[in-house]
This record gives structure tokens, C-alpha cells and sequence, in this order.
């Protein structure tokens, strides 16, 4: 879809997945990487749980479809060809703190002079300006000062992160959609620019619902675990429920529309002979969520949760399917590798690692088009795989003056 552009990819893992996901729309990224290797290939878990420098899964992950090359872009002549680089670039993608560009004479401004379309993408924890800039920050404080925390875990204990590192994630996402708008404004308007994109600001995003609950019930949204908090009786609803062999999330709704799909999981319960007679008599039509007491709530938890209990997911999923129940499995890692709805639409692929002898299954493309065909091209590079393809073919540089540069520890 964007075959033809090309990316320099300057990041560490604040800002890998930015050039991943313009790799996987067909941009051609160079990830540059210092002499030896970028620090991030140290990064857990590893293939096979050996922790060597090519076998980081997190590695493979968020730098597949890239070319990879090394460069000390700290010395002149790294900075020179740089330089060169950018005058056959379309993107420039950096993660260095707030000022360190410019002070090795690398930034916008100054890139702009020999490439005024370019488009250059900074990600920092907090932006390029603020009395935060020059802050650094981790996935848990960035987590926190966004406001995420606050909401996630259970009530009668302290905030909680997210197990999974999450939050460069978002700044790699939003940085990517900021530099797709970038290019339609130099498709537009023949200019580049500078995209500052804040992680804190594209997590605060999150949390957009929460204004809402104070506005209409004078409700703040506190941590709840597997629960909502609705309404002006600040009632915890169970949203995730244990079944057989896993869990099930289900909402007890109000109004008409919820009340006949309540009414149809009654009768579904009904005809097992586990529906009483508290369910089967409760005026669904007249059950407002926003004003029901602790008593009600708790019934309709305590027979509804016995019934889930007493079925697997798959049961469950199914008889709800068939019935007009809006009820789904809370899904394992495993099942997704098996879920036919993916397997359907060739979400997984199989990548082949040469330097491991075998093939790696990775989470496809994130969207389908009807004129191209999005795949995994390549692995992750290895340290400096592609110098060769580049340095000498592309910028045309000769071999003795690339093992003077090699000698020199600048590429």
C-alpha cells in the first residue's frame, strides 16, 4: 500500500512499533542501529527461553519487515551519511529525549534543509515541551501519569500495571497514525513536518469514558477488577464470570432491548432446570441499571454465576450464539492460535528464521485490503545485515572506505 516510500527507523522500544506498522503497509524501514547491536535485543522473552542476542522474541516482534544497518550517528561521518540517508527517505522516526537530535545537528529544522518534505516522528514519554520533557519514564510511570492505573485492579487495594508492557506501545501506535496524516498533507501540500507525539498524551486516550460517568450519574470511576461501576448507587455489575474451564463476560443490561436478552438467557436456564423463581417473576422491562439496589444485583449475580459455572466456554459461547446472547469467552493465548475466526482470515503466519533453522508464527496484518496483499517480508535484521545492500548498492560507497568506517567503529 506505501511500497515505495522508505523510513529510517532511528527508535528503541518506545518507538519500535511505529516503524513496524509502516513496514507492514509496505515502507521500506532502515532500522539503524549502533555498532554491535541495539540494547533491545537483550529485551525478554527469548526463543526457547536462551537469552542470546539474536533470540529475543520482543526483537522479532516489533522489528520484522525492517532492513536493519548499524551506524554511530554520534560521530561526522555517521552524521554525513545520515545525511544521505534522509535525502532518500520519506520518514525519519526518532525516540532520543527532548534536544538530542538538534544538538548533533540532526534535527527537523536542520533535516529539513536538505529534505523539506520530510517527515520527522519524535516519541517521548511526555513531548517535546512542558515542565515533564526531560523527564525519562518507564512503562509503569507512564501508566500512572496518564491516569490508567487508577482505574485498573481491584477496589480494596493499590492501582495496578498491566502486566504486559503496554505503554510505548500505544506511543509507537499513535505515532504512526500521526505520520500517515503527515504524508497526506505532503501528498496534499508538498510540505513535511515535524510529528511530536507524547506516549503520556496517547495513553491519557484510555481513559476519554471516565468524564462521562461524572457528568451523567456525578459518578468517579474507581477500580473495580472483573466489575463496572454504574449508576448513581455506584453498584459493582460483574463483567467477567467464572465457568467451567475458564471465564465468560456478560453485562446484565436494562431497558427493552436488554430485557429480551436477559429474558432469553432466564428461559435458556429455565429449560435446565436452573432458573428460579426470583429470575423467572423479575420485571426485566423495568430494571434500571443506574438505580438497581445491592440485593436485586446480588440475586441475579449469585443464580446467573451458578448457571455459567455449570457449562464450559465453548457451551456457553455456543448456546449463546444460538439464542441472541451477548456473551463471549474470555479467550487463551492457545485458543486465539486456534480460533477459526483468524485462521479464517490468514491472520496467522508462519516467518522463517534462517539463523534458528526454523519458522516462527507471528500475528499477521492488522487490517485486509482488496488491492494488496499485506504479509511479513523478513525476520528481524541481525546486526548489521543489511550495511552490505545499502551502503554499497544503494548509496554507493566503496568497500574499502566501509572497513575504514568498520575499523573505526562507525558502522
Amino acid at each position: 500500500m506505501l511500497r515505495g516510500y522508505r523510513a529510517i527507523d532511528l527508535t528503541d522500544e518506545k518507538g519500535f512499533l511505529c516503524g513496524r506498522i509502516l513496514g507492514d503497509l509496505g515502507v521500506d524501514v532502515i532500522k539503524v542501529e549502533r555498532p554491535g547491536g541495539d540494547p533491545s535485543r537483550n529485551i525478554g522473552p527469548f526463543y526457547h527461553d536462551e537469552p542470546k542476542l539474536e533470540r529475543s522474541l520482543y526483537w522479532y516482534a516489533f522489528n520484522a519487515n525492517k532492513r536493519g544497518i548499524t551506524l554511530d550517528i554520534t560521530s561526522e561521518d555517521g552524521k554525513a551519511i545520515l545525511k544521505k540517508l534522509v535525502t532518500r527517505s520519506d520518514f525519519l522516526i526518532e525516540s532520543f529525549p527532548p534536544g538530542y537530535m538538534d544538538g548533533l545537528g540532526l534535527g527537523y529544522e536542520e533535516l529539513r534543509k536538505i529534505k523539506p518534505k520530510l517527515i520527522f516522528v519524535s516519541i517521548t514519554p511526555f513531548g517535546q515541551n512542558g515542565p515533564y520533557k526531560d523527564y525519562k519514564a518507564s512503562d509503569i510511570i507512564l501508566m500512572a501519569t496518564c491516569g490508567f492505573m487508577f482505574l485498573t485492579g481491584d477496589r480494596d487495594r493499590p492501582p495496578l500495571r498491566i502486566s504486559v508492557p503496554q505503554a510505548y506501545l500505544h506511543g509507537g501506535l499513535q505515532a504512526a497514525a500521526g505520520a500517515m496524516m503527515a504524508l497526506y498533507w505532503q501528498e496534499k501540500k508538498g510540505q513535511g513536518q515535524h510529528v511530536d507525539v507524547s506516549i503520556q498524551h496517547a495513553l491519557t486516550v484510555l481513559t476519554l469514558n471516565t468524564p462521562s460517568f461524572w457528568f451523567l450519574n456525578q459518578t468517579i470511576i474507581h477500580r473495580a477488577g472483573p466489575f463496572r461501576v454504574g449508576g448513581r448507587a455506584h453498584i459493582e455489575q460483574r463483567n467477567i464470570w467464572p465457568c467451567k474451564d475458564g471465564y465468560v463476560t456478560w453485562i446484565v443490561t436494562g431497558g427493552e432491548v436488554g430485557a429480551q436478552v436477559n429474558r432469553r438467557l432466564v428461559e435458556w436456564m429455565d429449560s435446565e432446570g436452573m432458573a428460579n423463581d426470583f429470575l423467572k417473576r423479575l420485571e426485566w422491562e423495568k430494571l434500571d441499571i443506574s438505580t438497581i439496589t445491592p440485593e436485586i444485583n446480588s440475586k441475579i449475580e449469585e443464580y446467573i454465576g451458578q448457571f455459567f459455572k455449570s457449562h464450559t466456554k465453548k457451551e456457553l459461547h455456543e448456546g449463546a450464539i444460538k439464542r441472541g446472547i451477548w456473551l463471549f469467552p474470555v479467550q487463551t493465548w492457545q485458543e486465539l492460535i486456534d480460533c477459526p475466526q483468524l485462521r479464517a482470515r490468514d491472520f496467522w503466519l508462519n516467518v522463517e528464521h534462517p539463523e534458528l533453522k526454523t519458522s516462527i508464527t507471528y500475528p499477521g496484518p492488522f487490517i485486509k485490503s482488496s488491492e494488496f496483499r499485506f504479509i511479513i517480508k523478513n525476520r528481524a535484521p541481525l546486526p548489521g545485515e543489511h550495511n552490505k545492500e545499502i551502503y554499497e548498492k544503494e548509496l554507493g560507497m566503496a568497500r574499502d572506505e566501509l572497513l575504514i568506517l568498520k575499523q573505526a567503529g562507525i558502522i
